[in-house]
């Protein structure tokens, strides 16, 4: 079995410098991370140490396309953030989100508020400024289309941030095709950031061609499809209360035990790729196009070194068709949300089986 970690991290953090990809007006690598691990949605959070102290290697190893959110912890990540980059700001690329925040009640309790007026948007962003520590957000996403606000004007919020010297550049995350195209007439957009894995294919029923046709990158979150690609999680009952995969319909019991089994043949075309299993699913998606990156999260620095390495490897077309005939909306059991969470996102969706 190949050893899932790479071990030679100054390796890892070479090649992650000189593979280099279009992120708008940006040139980054292909593998950023993603900010949301160390302090939401899976379990209890890092540490504000330990937090730190992988923030801070991701730097060291050349990461320099961090992705974090309003939403995150409910500030705590841009906070943690914006503390490591201290001294490295200049050679990042900084993206954040806003319209979707925490918004605490009279109960004293903070919920998640889904809000794209334009005034919510401008406050959102002031918000992330203060907390990152910055003066400016290079590339700033609407983290959802709030649709009681038609885009425009919520894309149109944005184009001030951007005139006021704000923000450099713009994105949507986990819009459908015409929403884009509807955006884009107002502001040029330029990225789209939405699922996708092996097993998340919803945007190749239309927004990875939409964003070639206007000339966005594409942004993968959630490329290791929550640990599963990762062939490290084989029993979703041992994850903490808290972690939002246990509402999932793909990880409750019998949809999980039926995905377990594509595993197998998964991890033996990682062994004659000569990569880890999760650098395989990476590798999948950077093949997909040029315009494609990838923002997998983590909270181990091993695992981290690991993710970067997908930069380096080279998929066959036999290994990427051998993939695709493997993981697939056909073959991978369960949806991807529930009902109520499918209802928040914009994306195209596959008919039902």
């Amino acid at each position: 079995m190949h050893d899932r970690r790479m071990n030679d991290d100054t390796a890892t953090a070479a090649t992650t410098n000189t593979v280099r990809r279009a992120l708008g007006p940006f040139s980054v690598g292909p593998v950023g991370l993603g900010c949301m691990n160390i302090c939401h949605a899976y379990g209890q959070p890092l540490t504000e140490t330990a937090a730190l102290a992988l923030l801070q290697r991701a730097l060291d190893l050349g990461v320099d396309h961090f992705d974090t959110a309003a939403l995150y912890g409910f500030g705590a990540s841009e906070r943690l953030v914006g503390r490591a980059i201290r001294g490295s700001r200049s050679r990042i690329t900084l993206a954040s989100k806003g319209g979707m925040a925490g918004v605490t009640g009279s109960d004293g309790v903070t919920r998640r508020v889904i809000d794209g007026r334009p005034e919510a948007i401008q406050r959102h962003c002031e918000d992330s400024l203060q907390r990152l520590g910055t003066d400016v957000i290079d590339l700033y996403y609407l983290h959802r289309w709030d649709q009681a606000v038609p885009v425009e004007d919520s894309v149109g919020a944005l184009a001030r941030l951007v005139e006021q010297g704000k923000v450099r550049a713009i994105g949507l995350s986990e819009v459908s095709a015409p929403t884009l195209r509807r955006a884009h007439a107002v502001h040029p957009i330029a990225a789209v950031q939405t699922e996708y894995s092996l097993w998340t294919r919803n945007p190749e029923i239309a927004v990875l061609q939409a964003c070639r046709d206007i000339g966005a990158a594409f942004v993968a979150f959630s490329p290791l499809a929550r640990a599963f690609l990762t062939d490290t999680l084989h029993d979703p009952a041992t994850l903490d209360d808290k972690d939002l995969r246990r509402a999932m319909p793909r990880f409750q019991p019998a949809a999980y035990a039926a995905n377990l089994k594509l595993l197998p043949p998964y991890v033996a075309i990682a062994r004659e790729a000569g990569c880890s299993p999760a650098q395989l699913a990476l590798a999948w998606l950077l093949a997909q196009g040029e315009h494609v990156h990838v923002i997998p999260g983590t909270s181990s620095t091993a695992h981290l070194a690991d993710n970067l390495g997908a930069a380096a490897v080279r998929l066959t077309p036999d290994q990427v068709r051998r993939l695709d005939a493997l993981i697939n909306p056909r073959t991978v059991s369960g949806v991807r949300y529930t009902l109520a969470a499918q209802a928040d996102v914009d994306t195209e969706d596959f008919a039902p089986r």
